[in-house]
């Protein structure tokens, strides 16, 4: 039996729900209004029985020829003068047919088979009609004992295979495990290369990795020897079924019953149907992971989203950038509340800074306006509209961010900044670099535009990332723009050049600047001082600073340690 390596970490469906997602597939091999697909359906079923066809009656040509060798044995009526050689290439064009229509099915449903996954349809029913097809005619030509004996291996070999099989599923699950953590523990180490470093562990990381492995070697083992007690137990019975009916067969050819050409006829009945029966054990696993696999699709899809748009909802029009908090309150659970009734108005073209220690809420609130999460209560408005009420799409064309960490596709840099606006022509995605002081770097570049980045962008500089998520933003040309701890993570004299390109960025739009670094939101227009979800004190930098609050202590603080800027840390990071 062919053996193969689908994920096998899921229970047996039942098959009442089995029969269900075959169900609910089914429309998709014969849609309404898509009548190609229904063509292309009942040709390649056509195929498929010509093809079966032309493989049941293959070995009738055989004895034919075989008889055709033999003078003293009447030929059938069909094969008269023919002859041996006829006889002989029709049989050769019989084998041809039978995967020439094989291949022409194929080829029909390969378009369909795009749209829904064939289960059964090609995998089990050609087998079926086939197992049909030979007992029809041992029943018809050599008599009900042949039938008993088929019927009987048949029977035999099914039930062997399935239960064989579901006892492989463990060991193979096992195997996977292993290999799946051997992997991880490669990967790890790799990755983490500069820490191992560091503590001279290479040897550990070595033998942890072996450790691992040979777990994998011993499911692997185990897997191969299970494989081996499959194969062996299916050839037993076929071959025990086939010694039957071949010794059968002789006694009737002894008896003047059964022609030699009837005796090689039941023989190669007998291998021709073991070919299809040794796939069954992969094609039972394959369609019962198919089942499961699309059983988990469809869980996902009808699961209702946790932020939906309202029905009908209009999209979001933004003519100046007003953005309303209502005493807004949010929680990721109902034990954890992070905002606890914030209210806060930004004028149209404000930067407005939100500071505060660690845990205060200052990330959520990124969160929230771009509507990862709905408030769990009050509003957040944008000119006046509950976000709530107008179209996700919309909103998100509407804000732009630069979050902390810029991540990038594996591309060119070209792509990346591209990939702030579909359709944006070169020229535009030039000015957009040249906007976040980045063009210069660009064009420094052997292949300018062109460059790959790497996976994560692992191939620029941590200010080089920063700069192309600026261009893509600017790009997109938000009326909104949010800076989530933007800079944190860059060095000062870094930080500084992208808070250039930052207040560039913000020119006429209304600008949230998240941030830990007090220094970067020193100009903002408004400074917000957050503290355990609620808003401790708000003004500018200079007012701040004099009412001698958390503000003037935290500013303290990180000017005592310039260069890190360390935050108050009161709790878990929200």
């Amino acid at each position: 039996m062919r053996d193969s390596t689908p994920a096998e970490d899921q229970p047996v469906l039942p098959s009442a729900a089995g029969w269900r997602i075959v169900a609910r597939v089914a429309p998709a091999l014969w849609p309404a209004g898509v009548p190609w697909v229904k063509r292309r359906v009942v040709l390649a079923l056509a195929a498929l029985v010509a093809a079966k066809l032309v493989t049941v009656a293959t070995p009738m040509v055989y004895k034919a020829a075989v008889d055709a060798l033999a003078p003293e044995t009447p030929s059938p009526a069909w094969a008269l003068g023919a002859g041996a050689v006829g006889l002989t290439l029709a049989y050769g064009a019989a084998r041809f047919l039978t995967v020439g229509f094989t291949q022409g099915r194929d080829a029909l449903f390969a378009r369909v088979g795009q749209r829904a996954l064939r289960i059964l349809l090609f995998s089990i029913l050609p087998l079926i009609l086939e197992l049909a097809m030979v007992a029809a005619i041992f029943a018809t030509f050599f008599g009900w004992s042949y039938l008993a004996v088929l019927a009987g291996a048949i029977a035999a070999y099914v039930a062997f295979t399935f239960r064989v099989t579901e006892w492989r599923v463990a060991i193979r699950r096992e195997m996977n495990a292993q290999d799946t953590d051997a992997n991880q523990k490669a990967i790890d180490s790799l990755l983490n290369y500069e820490t191992v470093k560091y503590f001279a562990a290479e040897a550990r990381e070595a033998e942890r990795y072996d450790r691992a492995m040979r777990g994998y070697e011993r499911a692997a083992v185990k897997t191969g020897l299970s494989l081996a007690f499959l194969n062996a137990g299916q050839s037993l019975i076929i071959t025990l079924a086939l010694v039957a009916v071949m010794a059968m067969a002789a006694m009737g050819v002894q008896a003047g019953r059964l022609t030699v050409g009837d005796f090689v006829m039941v023989n190669a009945y007998m291998i021709q149907i073991a070919m299809p029966l040794n796939l069954l054990g992969s094609v039972y696993r394959e369609i019962r992971q198919s089942l499961v696999d699309m059983a988990e699709m469809f869980g996902l899809l009808d699961r209702a989203p946790e932020v939906a748009d309202a029905p009908g909802a209009p999209a979001l029009a933004v003519p100046r950038g007003a953005i309303v908090f209502d005493d807004v309150r949010f929680g990721y659970g109902p034990d954890r509340e992070i905002l606890k009734g914030l209210s806060l108005s930004v004028t149209p073209g404000a930067r407005v800074a939100i500071v505060g220690p660690s845990g205060s809420g200052k990330s959520t609130i990124a969160r929230l306006i771009f509507r990862f999460y709905d408030v769990t209560g009050g509003a957040i408005r944008i000119d006046g509209q509950d976000i709530r009420a107008v179209t996700q799409a919309s909103l998100h064309r509407a804000i732009g961010i630069v979050p902390q960490d810029t991540v990038l596709f594996n591309d060119t840099i070209g792509y990346n900044i591209a990939y702030g606006r579909a359709g944006a022509s070169h020229a535009e995605v030039e000015a957009a670099a040249r906007a976040a002081a980045l063009h210069g770097f660009i064009a420094s570049l052997p292949q300018g535009y062109d460059t790959p980045v790497g996976e994560r962008g692992l191939k620029l500089s941590g200010g080089e990332k920063q700069r192309v998520g600026i261009a893509r933003t600017l790009l997109k040309d938000p009326p909104v723009l949010i800076l989530d701890e933007a800079t944190s993570a860059l060095d000062s004299r870094t930080e500084a050049e992208i808070q250039e390109s930052l207040a560039l960025a913000g020119r006429g739009r209304t600008v949230i600047t998240i941030a830990h670094r007090l220094s970067t939101v020193a100009d903002s227009d408004l400074i917000v001082v957050l503290e355990a979800g609620r808003i401790a004190e708000q003004g500018s930098h200079a007012a701040l600073l004099a009412a001698g609050g958390l503000y003037a202590a935290m500013w303290a603080r990180q000017q005592a340690e310039p260069e890190t800027g360390t935050e108050i840390v009161t709790g878990p990071s929200a």
